[in-house]
C-alpha cells in the first residue's frame, strides 16, 4: 500500500478514536467503589474553613474569594488511600487546588499538614503539581504537560494517592506519577482551596471518590 494513501486513513481513524473517547462518560456508574461526594443541591458532607464564600449554583460548588485570606471547603470524612474524580472551571485567574490527607490548625484556615494537587489556569503554573505544607513544591508536571489545562473551560481532574505514590490525570493526560520518599502524612481530609488574595473564583462539580484504604 502506498504511504500517501495510508497516512490520511490513519489520521481519520485517530480523529474517530478521539471523538469516541470524548463521548464516553467520565465515570461509569457500574465501576465498583465510586461514591458521590457532592449531591448537586447543597454542601452536605462538607465543612467551610476560613471566611471565603462557598455556595451551590446550577448543580456546581461555587467558591469566591471575599477576603484576602485563604479559604477551604473540607470533607467531613478523612481518607488515606483514594482516587478522586472532579470537574473544575477557573472563572478567574485566581489560584486553587485539591488538598488531601490534610488538616488545619484549630480555629484557623492555616494548613497544619497535608498535600495539594495544584490548580491554576495560567500556563506554566504547574496544574497537577504537588505542594506540601512542610516542604513546598515536591514535583511539577513535565513541560509538555503544562498545557493540558483548559484555562476557561471545564476540566476533568482525576487525582489520588496510594501509600506514597501520588498520581494526577488532567483532561486524559497523565501529568503526575510520583513516588514520595518522605510520605509526609498518611491520612486526612480532602479540601477544595481558594488561594489568598481575594481573586479566586472557582466552580467544581461531578465529585466522586473511591476509597482504596485498607483500615
Amino acid at each position: 500500500m502506498h504511504l500517501r494513501r495510508l497516512i490520511p486513513g490513519l489520521a481519520l481513524a485517530t480523529v474517530f478514536a478521539i471523538l469516541a473517547a470524548a463521548q464516553q462518560p467520565r465515570l461509569k456508574e457500574s465501576q465498583e467503589g465510586w461514591v458521590s461526594l457532592f449531591n448537586g443541591k447543597d454542601l452536605t458532607g462538607w465543612v467551610k474553613v476560613g471566611g471565603e464564600q462557598w455556595t451551590v449554583e446550577d448543580g456546581a460548588i461555587h467558591g469566591v474569594g471575599v477576603t484576602k485570606g485563604y479559604g477551604y471547603l473540607m470533607t467531613e470524612k478523612h481518607y488515606r488511600d483514594f482516587e478522586l474524580a472532579i470537574r473544575f472551571q477557573c472563572v478567574t485567574g485566581g489560584n486553587s487546588g485539591i488538598f488531601y490527607r490534610t488538616s488545619f490548625k484549630p480555629g484557623t484556615a492555616d494548613v497544619a499538614e497535608g498535600y495539594q494537587f495544584e490548580i491554576d489556569r495560567n500556563l506554566n503554573h504547574h496544574t497537577g503539581g504537588i505542594y506540601t505544607a512542610r516542604r513546598g513544591w515536591i514535583v511539577w508536571p513535565s513541560p509538555e504537560n503544562e498545557f493540558a489545562i483548559k484555562p476557561t473551560e471545564w476540566n476533568d481532574y482525576v487525582v489520588g494517592a496510594v501509600g506514597n505514590r501520588h498520581r494526577a490525570r488532567l483532561n486524559g493526560v497523565q501529568v503526575i506519577d510520583f513516588t514520595d520518599p518522605v510520605n509526609e502524612v498518611e491520612d486526612g481530609a480532602i479540601a477544595l482551596q481558594l488561594h489568598a488574595g481575594g481573586e479566586a473564583n472557582m466552580r467544581f462539580k461531578d465529585v466522586f471518590i473511591r476509597d482504596l484504604s485498607v483500615r
